[in-house]
């Protein structure tokens, strides 16, 4: 991927405070010059009307998004939501300029695409991607079966919640919240459909990098994540849980202080004795979740192992367009 890509094909509000879009978007001039050079530019978006059309914020002069050029479609058959349409309502979206006239008062109105703007991204940035590659996505919601992420230009793509972390959790919103940026891997790419998905667990570190935070002896403070009759699994890091003997009263989400029995590489284990649970305080805010630490940050991966190498059951992710 290039500077350039990196720069124009950002997902959404990374755009709209930058100064050559504040300057495109300030004049009439500017917004000229942006229609005939094909420039994507960000504005907010102020109202949706009973028609769906969006009105866009455009410093004094009124932009317009009619309902068909709102976004490339929600369906197969290239409808839109509605929901997606009144959703952006308050916050920022792309556009090209697709033409000025005046209205009845004489007033410049700029009619604008952000379908369009999403075409250029997918052909110019997303579909020259390569699984493997690494890129910045914000999330735009969580369903329990994973989250939504905006990877360029308002294009939405699914991670899913098993490939979030190594430690499963019950829900996308034990590791993400809305508007948040993270870092993911392209998964798969769907040329025909026109289409990606998403991974994030391999960038979350190896079993072996995990486990080198702790060393037999120490207490560490855990989540539990699993309850079952032969033993309680217990999140140490996103990527690395450990199990401890089943104990009456304890439930998936709650905090824990667990001693460190004994760590195994070759068995990819860790032993704990669970010394005690607690959950947080009901009239508490409710705790953010933490900012993801991430051992590969940027580029590119062809293969990564989870699995220690004198381990005989092998946890691997292959990255290949073709699979």
């Amino acid at each position: 991927m290039t500077e350039t890509l990196v720069s124009t094909y950002q997902p959404e509000g990374q755009l709209i405070g930058n100064t050559d879009n504040r300057e495109y978007i300030s004049s009439l001039q500017g917004l000229e010059k942006a229609m005939l050079s094909g420039k994507i530019l960000e504005a907010r978006a102020t109202l949706c009307d009973n028609y769906q059309n969006l009105t866009v914020d455009l410093n004094g002069i009124r932009g317009v998004i009619e309902r068909e050029e709102t976004s490339l479609g929600s369906y197969s058959d290239g409808r839109i939501r509605d929901i997606a349409i009144i959703t952006r309502v308050g916050k920022a979206v792309c556009f090209k300029v697709l033409r000025i006239e005046k209205d009845e008062n004489g007033e410049p109105v700029a009619y604008l695409s952000r379908k369009l703007a999403q075409e250029e991204c997918l052909e110019k940035y997303i579909m020259k991607l390569s699984c493997g590659d690494i890129i910045d996505v914000k999330v735009t919601h969580l369903e329990p079966f994973g989250c939504f992420c905006d990877v360029g230009c308002g294009v939405i793509s699914l991670l899913p919640i098993d490939c979030i972390s190594i430690s499963r959790i019950s829900h996308p919103s034990d590791r993400y919240q809305i508007g948040q940026f993270i870092k993911t891997v392209i998964k798969f790419i769907d040329y025909d459909a026109k289409k990606v998905s998403l991974t994030h667990k391999e960038l979350l570190g190896t079993w072996e990098e995990n486990a080198a935070k702790f060393q037999p002896g120490q207490t560490a403070a855990g989540i539990v994540r699993s309850v079952e009759q032969y033993g309680i699994f217990i999140e140490l890091t996103p990527n690395l849980a450990g199990l401890a003997e089943y104990k009456e009263g304890v439930y998936e989400g709650q905090n824990a202080a667990v001693y460190i029995k004994n760590i195994i590489p070759e068995r990819m284990k860790i032993k704990l004795v669970l010394i005690d649970t607690y959950s947080n305080d009901p009239n508490a805010l409710p705790t953010k979740p933490s900012k993801p630490i991430y051992y590969i940050d940027g580029g590119h991966i062809d293969t990564w192992r989870y699995s220690p190498r004198n381990c005989e059951k092998v946890i691997e992710t292959v990255f290949n367009n073709n699979n």
